[in-house]
């Protein structure tokens, strides 16, 4: 265990032919993920959501972009654990949490019937960076090493931020009085507290499969597609965000949240059965397509259940709060179920109690907002 726990940072002295391998399980680059997570979630609630709202969103963009190039940049020069903690887990994770909120809430101000699609649309960026930058890296890493490579994929992100920046701006005047970092009586709302819930349970389950599919796959189901299970995952998300958001816009984002994360989290009890290569594969491409609503329609849920769109952003960021919360507990609590007497499967159930979990709070929304009128729209 203790070279999983304390792993070294490749530079160019190393050997150009380094077997990148598995994920880690755990060690100074898996935990940077987390924190990073954590931040691009916790910092949009912090900070994020009621800049937007003061009609800032454009220094939100700039600002993220600056500091996510510049923390992937760090992270190429960083030697010691702080510091790769410090460029990549709280840099990064605050950059990509200042852009986060603008990119989803923004929608709202350009579409009515169609916000939901919309969104999903947008969203399937994140699904298609998490398939191309993993391959980018692990082609590159071998032949110009660790530095060149991480630097490499800062370039790619400064230039696809740099299409985005010209274009996205604020259409609705933001209004003249600043808004406060929460919105307290959005508490006292049923339908939008049960979202929270939903939103703060179904982060801590749902991402369980990706950090530990690959692992399993490899220690449990000796498969040669470990490396591969994670680009599945997210090439079946880019479908699972543009489908149900599609149906959304006729159904609603709560009944279309209610059903996928219903589904997601079957496949998540599924997994336990699995023991080939074969099950696992269909189990990436399905679970990639039945949890991508979790980033696809909360955004659209928390439009629908805010009385106007002038607290759009503070809300968002209040949900995107939660979830961070949710994110920041629920991988951590996995690690340490696998390590005990729990295993497999008490990571497995773990995760998807979770999301059983998720689905019955955004149902308790569902009937707080509308009854129990099956083909009502919520």
């Amino acid at each position: 265990m203790d070279d999983l726990s304390q792993p070294t940072i490749p530079n160019e002295k190393e050997d150009k032919s380094l077997d990148v391998g598995g994920p880690p399980n755990g060690g100074l680059i898996a935990w940077a993920q987390v924190v990073a997570a954590f931040f691009i979630f916790f910092n949009t609630c912090i900070v994020a959501g009621p800049i937007y709202d003061a009609g800032y969103p454009r220094a939100l963009l700039f600002s993220g972009t600056s500091l996510t190039v510049f923390g992937m940049m760090m992270t190429s020069i960083a030697k010691k654990y702080w510091e790769s903690m410090l460029a990549q887990g709280v840099t990064v994770g605050i950059g990509c949490g200042l852009l986060f909120l603008p990119s989803v809430v923004i929608m709202s101000q350009y579409f009515t019937t169609k916000v939901a699609f919309a969104t999903g649309v947008a969203s399937t960026g994140s699904s298609l960076g998490a398939v191309i930058y993993p391959i980018v890296f692990r082609q590159l890493e071998p032949g110009i090493g660790f530095p060149w490579a991480v630097r490499t994929i800062a370039f790619i992100m400064l230039s696809t931020s740099a299409v985005s920046l010209p274009f996205m701006r604020r259409r609705i005047p933001a209004p003249h009085r600043i808004r406060r970092m929460y919105d307290l009586a959005a508490f006292t709302e049923r339908p939008y507290l049960f979202c929270l819930f939903g939103v703060f349970f179904g982060f801590m389950g749902v991402y369980i499969p990706f950090f530990y599919a690959e692992v399993y796959a490899r220690t449990v189901c000796s498969s040669s597609s470990d490396h591969y299970l994670l680009s599945i995952i997210n090439a079946g998300s880019v479908f699972g965000r543009l489908i149900p958001n599609f149906l959304a816009d006729r159904t609603g984002p709560l009944n279309m949240q209610i059903v996928f994360g219903s589904l997601a989290a079957v496949l998540v009890f599924s997994w336990i059965a699995i023991r080939n290569t074969q099950g696992m594969l269909a189990f990436a491409v399905l679970y990639g397509f039945f949890s991508g609503t979790f980033v696809s329609l909360p955004g659209p849920i928390v439009v629908s259940l805010s009385p106007a769109h002038e607290t759009v952003g503070t809300r968002m960021g209040m949900a995107l709060g939660a979830s961070g919360l949710g994110l920041l507990v629920g991988a951590p609590v996995a690690g340490a179920i696998l390590r005990s007497h729990g295993g497999w499967v008490g990571l497995q159930a773990w995760s998807g109690a979770l999301v059983v979990i998720s689905a019955v709070w955004m149902l308790a929304a569902r009937v707080a907002k509308v009854g129990f009128p099956i083909r009502a729209i919520a």
